[in-house]
C-alpha cells in the first residue's frame, strides 16, 4: 500500500512525460504540484522555464533553479499541470483549496493541454462534497453568502488565525458546503456572473484533458471524451 504522499510523488513524476522539451510549462499550486515541481527540477535544463499560478509555486520553482515567466510574456502553453480537490469522470473539477483558483484558471485557459494530477481519493461521481472555494471582493461577501444560502449552500469566509485569508490577488475566499453540482458548466457560468465573484472554483470551462490518478495499483491515466 502506498501512502498519500507516495501517491502524490508518483503522479508528479508521471506528469513529466507530457512536458515538451524546449517549451515553457504551466505549473499549478498545492501539495501534489509540489511533487511535480520536485520532479521537474530533474529536467530543468530541457525547458526555458515555467508560468506559475501562485506566489508559493513561483518561489518553489525558483528555488529549484527554474525560471518563472509572467503570463503576459508568453503565448499559448503546450501543457499545464495542476492538482484538484475533486475531479469527476468528465474532467470537471473543484479547485481552490490552496486559494489560488483565479490564477489557476488563468493559466489553464492559456494551455493547450491540462493534465490533472491527483490521488484516487479525489475522484468523485458528483462535485460538491469538498467545500467549494469562491474568490470574492470583500465588500460583496455577505450578499454572496445569502445567494448561496438561497440555493441550499452554507458559505463561510475562510480565515487564518482568526482573520480572513487574503489571496495573492488581495481578495477573500468563501468556502461553500452543502452543494451537489450536477451541471458544472451551467453552475460555473451562472455563479461567475454574480457581482463581486472574482472566480468560482468549479473548473468546467477549463476542465482537465487528462488525469493522472495515483491508485494502490500505480498511476491510472484517464483521458476525457472531447478533450484535446
Amino acid at each position: 500500500m502506498f501512502t498519500q504522499d507516495e501517491l502524490k510523488a508518483m503522479v508528479g513524476q508521471a506528469a513529466l512525460q507530457y512536458v515538451v522539451a524546449g517549451q515553457i510549462v504551466g505549473v499549478g499550486t498545492g501539495s501534489t504540484v509540489n511533487k511535480f515541481i520536485e520532479a521537474l527540477a530533474s529536467i530543468r535544463d530541457t525547458i526555458p522555464g515555467a508560468v506559475s499560478s501562485s506566489e508559493a509555486s513561483s518561489a518553489r520553482l525558483r528555488a529549484a533553479g527554474i525560471q518563472v515567466f509572467d503570463c503576459n510574456d508568453v503565448g499559448e502553453l503546450p501543457i499545464y499541470v495542476d492538482g484538484a480537490d475533486e475531479i469527476d469522470t468528465h474532467g470537471y473539477m473543484i479547485k481552490g483549496g490552496g486559494a489560488a483558483l483565479t490564477r489557476e484558471k488563468i493559466v489553464a485557459a492559456q494551455a493547450h493541454n491540462f493534465v490533472c494530477i491527483a490521488d484516487e481519493s479525489k475522484l468523485v461521481e458528483t462535485l460538491g462534497a469538498f467545500p467549494l472555494p469562491v474568490e470574492v471582493i470583500p465588500m460583496a461577501s455577505a450578499r454572496i453568502v445569502r445567494q448561496f444560502a438561497a440555493m441550499g449552500g452554507h458559505a463561510t469566509v475562510r480565515k487564518i488565525a482568526g482573520k480572513p485569508l487574503v489571496t495573492d490577488n488581495g481578495q477573500h475566499i468563501l468556502d461553500v458546503r452543502g452543494l451537489q453540482i450536477g451541471d458544472p458548466l451551467a453552475f460555473e457560468s451562472a455563479v461567475n456572473q454574480w457581482p463581486g465573484v472574482v472566480t468560482v472554483g468549479v473548473f468546467a470551462h477549463q476542465r482537465a484533458h487528462r488525469c493522472l490518478l495515483g491508485t494502490r495499483d500505480g498511476v491510472r491515466s484517464m483521458a476525457f471524451a472531447g478533450a484535446v
